[in-house]
């Protein structure tokens, strides 16, 4: 009786010693997944809050890239060249000051302007699969991109 009684808790014991391991954090892997679609592409903006942007051959494209090594971003509002700094968590989107040239665009329907004031709500990103969607703080689509390259 006393060997069955130590033989059920050692066992008991082993199945409670190895449930209690450590398991790869299942946050951890999701972050990296969801940085890995966001970083190191190109993104092309396909709209601005609800209003879809039509590229054509005259006008530029708004395009966005997130570098993961320097934890920098870069890209275009349709008329000048942008750069900043940001942070990025699982869903969580943080961008630093953003600078940008100065150049004079005429003919861009604002173009630059509406793509800059919607950059500056931005709290949030969901990327997948060739869609990346930069949301303010209240869960508001304010930036859509495509990561395919616009036909012009």
């Amino acid at each position: 009786m006393l060997k069955n009684l130590l033989a059920v808790g050692v066992i008991g014991t082993a199945i409670l010693v190895t449930g209690c391991q450590t398991t790869p954090n299942a946050a951890a892997g999701i972050q990296a997944n969801n940085l890995s679609l966001l970083q190191s592409k190109t993104w092309y903006l396909t709209q601005i809050g609800h209003t879809e942007i039509k590229t054509t051959a005259d006008r530029n494209t708004p395009t966005l890239q997130f570098d993961q090594s320097t934890q920098r971003l870069s890209g275009s509002d349709g008329c000048n060249r942008i750069m900043g700094s940001y942070t990025a968590g699982r869903d969580t989107l943080t961008l630093g000051p953003v600078a940008s040239t100065r150049m004079a665009c005429l003919n861009n329907g604002n173009i630059d302007q509406q793509f800059n004031e919607a950059l500056a709500k931005t709290a949030n990103y969901q990327a997948y699969g060739k869609t990346l969607k930069l949301t303010d703080r209240h869960g508001n689509v304010v930036l859509q991109f495509t990561s395919e390259v616009p036909q012009q």
